[in-house]
């Protein structure tokens, strides 16, 4: 991690900033971090430190661990089940839905192509987070599509654990691609219109990535 510009949004930068180390492994699970610390590798001050750490602590993804310290939280298998459990339910309905508007909103439209264009694109060398970012972007463009904002506000404070686990299968070259080949199956039958298709295809999707998440940590656990 770099040191960060002194600008007036500074808490948000070095929240943005740990979110990302997170997200991407750079702070693994169960890595215990300071405040002293992170004010030395980012460069700033520890009380933009402080809050964003209890902003992360608030979300869950870190917990208190000694005396001002904090620690990684773990991904917890069974609450990623349930994670992905409610994700099913909200990405077959956004994709029922922006099936039936694909003909209408040209813009939310374009975005989704440009999305599904963009992850056919990527390659074995791709960094996990470019991936993580690729698989937002293709999901939050049904959600425009749909055209129902409240789809995207009961998701957007999931979106952190959920990349936090999208890390754990997209390390693997094969999951790659079968998550893209699942991808472009859902927009095909966004783009034909066919509500019921892709309704059937995104539940599917979040259903395989759910299992395959769930089963991955439940064995790295066993592992341990």
């Amino acid at each position: 991690m770099i040191p960060l510009d002194p600008l007036p949004n500074l808490i948000d930068q070095v929240y943005g900033r740990l979110l990302e180390a997170i997200i991407d492994r750079t702070l693994l699970p169960g890595q215990r971090i300071t405040q002293n610390e992170l004010a030395d590798r980012l460069g700033v001050s520890r009380q933009p430190i402080s809050h964003a750490l209890h902003l992360l602590h608030r979300q869950g993804l870190v917990a208190e661990s000694g005396k001002r310290g904090f620690e990684v939280t773990q991904l917890d298998p069974q609450r990623i089940r349930e994670l992905y459990e409610v994700r099913g339910a909200i990405d077959a309905l956004a994709a029922r839905l922006a099936a039936r508007r694909a003909r209408e909103d040209a813009p939310a439209r374009a975005q989704l192509e440009a999305a599904l264009e963009a992850g056919r694109a990527i390659d074995d060398h791709a960094p996990l987070a470019r991936l993580i970012a690729l698989d937002v972007d293709f999901h939050s463009a049904i959600y425009r599509l749909a055209g129902n904002s409240a789809i995207e506000e009961m998701i957007a404070p999931q979106w952190p654990h959920m990349r936090r686990s999208m890390a754990t299968v997209l390390a693997e070259l094969d999951y790659r691609d079968s998550a893209w080949t699942e991808h472009e199956a859902i927009a095909a039958h966004i783009f034909s219109g066919n509500a019921a298709a892709a309704e059937a295809a995104a539940l599917a999707h979040a259903q395989t990535a759910g299992r395959m998440t769930e089963e991955r940590l439940r064995a790295t656990d066993v592992a341990a």
